[in-house]
C-alpha cells in the first residue's frame, strides 16, 4: 500500500517536473492552450498525475484551467514584469550581501570563467545567466530568500525566453556579471550590490522594451 502511494506520488513529481520545465523554458508557449488526454499521451503518464500536476501549476500562477476548453498557459503580463523586477532588484542587492562572505572564491572563479569563456548561445546564455545568479543566492544562509528567489526566478525565465533578449543585450550582460564577480572576489560587497542592482534594471529595460514592442 505505501509503495502504491509513493509511486503515485512520483508519477505525480515527475509529471509536475516535466510540465513546469516545459512552461518555464516557453515549450508550451505563454496564451497556448493545451489539452489534458494529449499531455498525457504525449509525456507517457496516465491522466491522473497529469491532472494532478495540472492542478499545482494552476495553483502557482502557470496555467488556468478553462471549463469545456482545456488549460491555458498563462499570459505574461506587463504588471508580471514590472513586478518581477521589482523583486529581484529589491531582494538581489541584499541577498549579494548576505551571500558574499559564504561564496568560496573558487566557486566565484568559475563563474567568472564561464563568462570568460567563447561565445554562448542565446539559450546557454540565459541558462548560466541564472544559474549563477541562484547560485549566489544559495549562500545567503535564508531559506525564505532562497525558496522565494527561485519561484520569481522560474517566472523570469519564461520572461527571458520570451522576449528573445538579443545577442547584443548577452554580451553587455556578460560584461556587467563579471565586474559583480569581480566585486565579489574582493570582497567589495557594497559595490558588488550596486552593480547587481544596476544589472537587474538594465535586463528589465531589456524585456519591457520588448513587450512594448508587441
Amino acid at each position: 500500500m505505501t509503495a502504491t502511494i509513493e509511486t503515485k506520488q512520483n508519477l505525480k513529481l515527475q509529471a509536475y517536473s516535466i510540465l513546469k520545465e516545459k512552461i518555464v523554458n516557453c515549450e508550451y508557449s505563454p496564451g497556448s492552450m493545451l489539452n489534458e488526454a494529449q499531455l498525457a499521451a504525449k509525456l507517457g503518464f496516465s491522466r491522473t498525475p497529469i491532472r494532478e500536476a495540472i492542478s499545482i501549476l494552476e495553483m502557482e500562477g502557470f496555467l488556468h484551467i478553462v471549463p469545456k476548453k482545456g488549460i491555458l498557459v498563462t499570459d505574461i503580463l506587463l504588471s508580471d514584469i514590472v513586478q518581477i523586477f521589482q523583486a529581484r532588484m529589491e531582494i538581489e542587492p541584499i541577498a549579494l550581501k548576505l551571500a558574499g562572505p559564504n561564496i568560496p572564491q573558487e566557486e566565484l572563479l568559475q563563474w567568472k570563467e564561464n563568462f570568460q569563456s567563447e561565445v554562448l548561445s542565446i539559450e546557454h546564455g540565459y541558462q548560466t545567466d541564472t544559474a549563477m545568479h541562484l547560485g549566489i543566492i544559495s549562500h545567503c544562509n535564508n531559506s525564505y530568500i532562497i525558496d522565494m528567489m527561485k519561484k520569481v526566478f522560474d517566472k523570469n525565465t519564461r520572461i527571458i525566453v520570451c522576449s528573445t533578449q538579443n545577442k547584443a543585450h548577452l554580451q553587455e550582460a556578460r560584461k556587467e556579471h563579471i565586474e559583480i564577480l569581480d566585486c565579489l572576489l574582493n570582497q567589495d560587497l557594497e559595490l558588488a550590490a550596486t552593480k547587481m542592482r544596476s544589472h537587474v534594471a538594465g535586463c528589465r529595460n531589456a524585456a519591457m522594451d520588448f513587450f512594448y514592442s508587441i
